[in-house]
């Protein structure tokens, strides 16, 4: 038997561009000569629909495609993930479901048992889960079809009371298949790649896993389809951050694995926490793994907000900072120099090699840009607020009021000529609040809110592997807002060196105060830093959609109170 892996870049409720691109694969893998071609967890409809699954009429759009898409499985077998109705009147009205579509049938019908509720999941908010669990008769072979989490339980902490495949290993399937929606971390591969290997290994029966690529909104997906054999060996690994198509003979998969034997010990890691422990913070989350993985999949959620959205044009503030240099970098990467503008917006107390390394930058990437001086119109709102601010001294106030003026001309510009204005505010600044509301923590995507400070110098030096992009100089001063005189970002933060370490601890591993602690760090420090976090959600809770590329982002996979008492 032939099984086709069809790893492709859907778009949430674009029925026609699904559907096409779903019969486009169904086709490929006809003439490779496949039996059976498998795609994605929801792929009809795209990964994650949330509240459009409320909808009928999305439901039977979803019904519709999958009657359109059977029509072209006559001589191949063909797996696709959609809703599904529930016919019973308990439970959820839908099933996250997989149809085994063969001779223009359906011929069988998978339900997902696992539904994850943590993070950035919700699908216990629309599906039941299954009640059931049959193995799908296929060409002579007996299939166990399972849907994404549905092979996550496992480890000494499941986190579930069921394990489907525990279920459908009595009946002595013959091929496993995973259809998945996977999203992408930096621990994600490394723990996928265990899960799949460990199922191999416990059940002696091989994996084909094929998971979605692409962004939806803050959400990457990253690929890397899987096929093991059944000893536990790595047959395949398919592109990362872009589709694939690829097709594995079974017999020749089990023939390799007769001849290489049980796979060799490795470590094994059932969940994204684990992996880096034991290795000093800084070095892991800016390993050249993590870099080369986090600066496609920065250029992936990039593209795709754009492309997806009907957005070609990008806007941002460049302040001949890092923040903003790399994320110009990235921008240009994702969309083409043409359609990037930087903005360089001096302020009274900016210096005049801010102003030349913004400069630099833009004619090293081709971009346009464009300077227009803040100091005329910051002026004028202190003439107007004197009468009220009277003789009381510079302070925040005076600070905020030059970001907001940056923030109130980039979304001038982005309205007058349709741009979308992309944020440079890394999780570092987040995390504290180190940022102005409606200023500098304006835009449409938030580009680097989930890349820690230390990670984005790590990335602006990847960015330069091969030739000097981002000047030198922007690489080596000290980080600096620039809103009043000599002023440093140490000034009012730790070192970032210090505060990226305590934030991973808290805001990634979850650790109270005492376990921080208790690895080395002052209390003192430990009791600022998280309060600086806890009371700092309000302005997070305003902030645009961020690329998440962590197991913690902020955003819709972190949930906290803004009126909350704990540690603030």
């Amino acid at each position: 038997m032939k099984i086709a892996l069809a790893q492709q870049n859907y778009h949430i409720g674009n029925f026609e561009e699904n559907t096409r691109k779903i019969i486009e694969g169904v086709n490929w893998a006809k003439g490779q000569g496949a039996d059976l071609v498998v795609f994605s967890e929801l792929c009809v409809c795209g990964y994650p629909p949330r509240d459009f699954l409320e909808f009928n009429d999305f439901v039977n759009k979803c019904y519709a495609a999958v009657d359109e898409i059977r029509e072209h499985a006559d001589t191949i077998g063909v797996l696709i993930g959609s809703p599904a109705r529930n016919p019973r009147v308990e439970g959820k009205v839908l099933f996250n479901a997989a149809f085994l579509l063969h001779e223009k049938k359906v011929v069988a019908e998978i339900h997902k048992t696992l539904l994850p509720n943590y993070d950035i999941f919700d699908e216990y908010r629309y599906f039941e889960p299954a009640f059931e669990w049959k193995l799908v008769p296929f060409k002579g072979k007996k299939l166990a079809v399972t849907i994404c989490e549905d092979i996550w339980n496992m480890g000494s902490n499941p986190l579930y009371r069921i394990t489907p495949m525990e279920k459908l290993a009595v009946d002595h399937p013959d091929i496993m298949i995973n259809l998945s929606a996977s999203p992408y971390n930096y621990a994600q591969d490394i723990v996928r790649n265990s899960l799949v290997k460990a199922h191999t290994m416990k059940y002696g029966i091989p994996m084909f896993y094929c998971n979605a690529v692409g962004s939806q909104t803050e959400i990457v997906f990253d690929g890397g389809s899987l096929v093991y054999d059944s000893a536990g060996n790595k047959v395949a690994e398919m592109k990362y951050f872009e589709e694939d198509y690829q097709v594995f003979d079974v017999e020749e998969t089990e023939a390799l694995a007769a001849r290489k034997g049980v796979a060799a010990d490795t470590p094994v890691y059932f969940s994204a926490t684990d992996v880096g422990v034991g290795e000093d913070t800084i070095r892991y989350l800016t390993n050249e793994k993590n870099m080369e993985e986090i600066y496609q999949a920065l250029i992936l959620g990039i593209r795709d907000y754009f492309r997806k959205m009907g957005f070609t044009k990008a806007i941002l503030g460049a302040s001949g900072g890092i923040d903003s240099a790399v994320v110009q970098a990235l921008a240009v990467a994702a969309l083409g120099k043409e359609n990037v503008r930087a903005v360089l917006m001096p302020s009274p107390y900016s210096s005049s090699h801010s102003v030349d390394d913004a400069k630099q930058l833009s004619e090293n990437l081709g971009n346009p840009y464009d300077i227009v001086a803040i100091k005329d119109v910051y002026e004028s709102f202190l003439t107007t607020l004197s009468p009220i601010f009277k003789d009381s001294p510079f302070g925040i106030a005076e600070e905020n009021i030059q970001s907001r003026t940056r923030g109130n001309l980039l979304m001038a510009i982005s309205n007058k000529f349709g741009y979308i204005l992309l944020n440079t505010s890394n999780k570092s600044e987040l995390a504290t609040g180190y940022g102005t509301l409606y200023g500098d923590m304006a835009g449409g995507l938030g580009v680097l809110g989930d890349v820690y400070k230390m990670q984005v110098f790590a990335l602006a030096k990847y960015i330069n592997r091969e030739k000097e992009i981002i000047p030198v100089n922007i690489l080596v001063k000290p980080p600096s807002a620039e809103l009043r005189p000599n002023q440093k970002d140490s000034d009012s933060l730790p070192e970032y060196d210090t505060l990226d370490r305590v934030l991973y601890e808290y805001i990634e591993l979850r650790n109270g105060p005492k376990e921080i602690i208790q690895k080395g760090y002052d209390p003192v420090l430990v009791a600022r830093v998280l309060r600086l976090v806890n009371t700092n959600e309000y302005k997070r809770n305003q902030f645009c959609p961020i690329i998440r590329i962590s197991m913690k982002a902020f955003g819709v996979g972190r949930r906290v109170p803004i009126v909350g008492k704990y540690l603030s």
